[in-house]
């Protein structure tokens, strides 16, 4: 049976992407590479959101890992 995921941060992650690029998103909350994983998740259960960028910019990136648009932040954290 799968962890549940912890908090990292009760608010989004601003992050620069790269178009076209493919990042791992953690959905565990135990990277310490927020938003982005490390490998923490080993033996939770829950594995990462591999994504690639459609655009270059600045993006909010969920940290309370309770969004329904991963890896997006969707103001969930408003509501924990």
């Amino acid at each position: 049976m799968a962890e549940e995921p912890v908090v990292a941060q009760p608010g989004p992650y601003q992050v620069e992407l790269v178009e076209g690029k493919a990042y791992f998103y953690c959905r565990c909350g135990r990277s310490q590479k927020q938003p982005f994983c490390d490998g923490a998740h080993q033996g939770t259960g829950i594995d990462p959101l591999r994504f690639v960028a459609e655009s270059s910019g600045t993006f909010n990136l969920c940290g309370c890992k309770d969004t329904d648009d991963e890896p997006f932040c969707d103001g969930s954290h408003n509501i924990l």
